[in-house]
């Protein structure tokens, strides 16, 4: 088995994000983190140089990798903004009420956040921060 690459860096989140090119994806970023900070009342962490992560747990993957990964979190790359840890069993209907987003295998892909409904988005952090964390 072979163990996952991207781990804490210890790198400043507000430094991070005020990187962030372009100017829509930066402001994108720092709601998000602001989103995220209140709903797991917890600190954001950078993972690798360009995730903000929440929480930590330890994964083993259908490839037989294993790691461990944030509890939630998000980056805010150029093309669009990837969520993580949001895809729980019995949470498609809240996906689904998400917005116009896009699923991968283990994140939601947003091209902007006025695409979606940030209720549903705090609901849906709320939800994996509660299952992962009980």
């Amino acid at each position: 088995m072979t163990e996952a690459k991207t781990g804490p860096t210890g790198a400043s989140v507000g430094e991070f994000l005020e990187t962030v090119e372009p100017a829509g994806r930066r402001e994108d970023g720092l709601v998000l983190r602001e989103l995220f900070d209140r709903v797991t009342d917890t600190d954001a962490v950078m993972w690798g140089p360009s995730i903000v992560g929440y929480g930590l747990q330890h994964y083993t993957y259908a490839t037989g990798r294993q790691g461990d990964w944030p509890i939630v979190g998000f980056s805010p790359r150029k093309a669009n903004v990837s969520l993580y840890g949001l895809q729980l069993p019995g949470g498609e209907e809240l996906v689904e009420r998400l917005g116009k987003v896009k699923l991968g295998a283990d994140c939601i892909w947003v091209g902007r956040l006025t695409n979606i409904d940030l209720d549903v988005l705090a609901s849906l952090i709320d939800r994996s921060w509660i299952h992962a964390r009980g």
